[in-house]
């Protein structure tokens, strides 16, 4: 099972949202999770809210992170 840390689209038409999932990769997008990391609103002025340690876990564990959640990462780590 490869296992993949990467964005899941929610809101609504033009206000999306985002949760941070841990999910198998053959999962679809908005699919089923093995659990929920953090959010991201693009829209919000303070929209950023992850848990570094549940992150840095799963990719001890070989979980593979998305290019998008690697920058939100080095965004999150700097606040």
């Amino acid at each position: 099972m490869a296992v993949h840390i990467r964005l899941s689209r929610h809101g609504s038409k033009k206000r999306p949202f985002y949760r941070v999932v841990v999910t198998d990769q053959r999962n679809p997008r908005d699919g089923r999770f093995i659990e929920r990391l953090g959010t991201f609103d693009p829209n919000a002025e303070k929209g950023l809210s992850l848990n570094l340690e549940r992150i840095a876990y799963w990719r001890s564990q070989g979980a593979e992170a998305s290019p998008t959640l690697d920058r939100l990462v080095k965004i999150a780590s700097k606040a």
